[in-house]
């Protein structure tokens, strides 16, 4: 955050253009990070295309190119460097190891870049190094491949996306949307990231994760939902809700609430209600001046010290740390 003594800069976030990009992922970035603006109607974020290669066109998957009008050193600039799909990565793909070029360029980026990617965009992370050790994702069909390349990566091919503070990957296309919005809202709240999202008329965050979007080889024919149990839940998150309570709304056995659930989701129920109560927790923390414990009661966590491990547990911080960060926000438009 600026002071009087630091002048106002946005942050700066580059999206790498590679032969073969897929348009729609390389638009994402500039959708959701261009209309955030503080209160004084400044840009919060400066969003640059750059190359691998000096200025000049780039392939696209379509029947158009690009024309980019920035070269590598562009990535020495950035605070966030964007990693978009494209479909001739050629030796990162199927070797897992950087062309030179790409690895000369990527040696621009600085220390403490946070650095992200969509879809397959990870393999160009993976194959510099940037994963290993640590926890990714990329679209579900590519999960096992790209896990097979690098061992050294914890594949996780369930969810839309993973945060793992300075670097962070998604699933396929549309994931990048819920990628760039957790990372609005990482960076400013939920307030602010919501109000991209409603602009943009997508979900500001989707449940489950990509297992819902799998195609089983004999699919179950779904009768039932549990759209109508979900609902209910949501009426009454300060309430000590029951796995058996849920079933009862869609009139199902708690084992066959709990599958259909996983199918529709991606995630168990009591994965979900944390979820829920959470986001509820943010957004009364950022929105209200109730207590921390009063906060904690109507989101459903019961104590404060309940919510405390919650929240510390999903976004790496107390209520009383994200309340003093993100409530400096509500001037923020988005």
């Amino acid at each position: 955050m600026a002071t009087s003594e630091t002048p106002f800069r946005p942050h700066r976030v580059a999206v790498l253009a590679m032969d073969g990009l897929l348009p729609f992922e390389l638009g994402i970035p500039h959708r959701i990070f261009e209309r955030p603006r503080d209160r004084l109607g400044r840009q919060l974020y400066e969003v640059v295309t750059c190359s691998i290669r000096p200025p000049g066109p780039v392939r696209t998957d379509s029947d158009f190119d690009v024309m980019v009008a920035n070269g590598p050193e562009t990535l020495a600039t950035a605070d966030t460097v964007i990693v978009p799909a494209s479909y001739e990565f050629g030796p990162v793909y199927e070797d897992g190891v950087l062309t030179p070029e790409l690895a000369a360029a990527l040696a621009h980026i600085r220390p403490g870049t946070r650095l992200a990617s969509i879809c397959t965009g990870v393999y160009v992370l993976a194959a510099a190094g940037y994963l290993d050790g640590r926890p990714a994702t990329t679209h579900w069909a590519d999960a096992e491949r790209l896990q097979r390349l690098f061992p050294q990566i914890a594949v996780d091919p369930n969810v839309l996306y993973v945060d793992d503070g300075d670097v962070l990957t998604s699933a396929g296309v549309a994931a990048g949307i819920d990628l760039c919005l957790h990372m609005l809202r990482r960076d400013h709240g939920s307030a602010v990231a919501n109000a991209v999202a409603r602009r943009t008329v997508v979900p500001p965050h989707r449940e489950g994760g990509q297992a819902q979007y799998i195609r089983r080889p004999v699919p179950e024919p779904q009768l039932a939902t549990t759209t109508t149990a979900r609902a209910w839940a949501l009426g009454r998150l300060h309430e000590p809700l029951q796995l058996r309570d849920m079933a009862e709304q869609e009139s199902m056995s708690v084992r066959t609430f709990t599958r259909r659930f996983r199918e529709e989701v991606g995630i168990s129920p009591g994965q979900w209600l944390t979820q829920q109560r959470v986001e509820h927790a943010r957004h009364l923390l950022e929105s209200t001046d109730l207590s921390v414990d009063q906060i904690a009661r109507d989101a459903g966590f019961g104590t404060a010290q309940s919510m405390r491990q919650h929240l510390q547990a999903a976004l790496g911080v107390t209520p009383t740390s994200y309340r003093r960060t993100f409530r400096t926000g509500s001037g923020i438009s988005g």
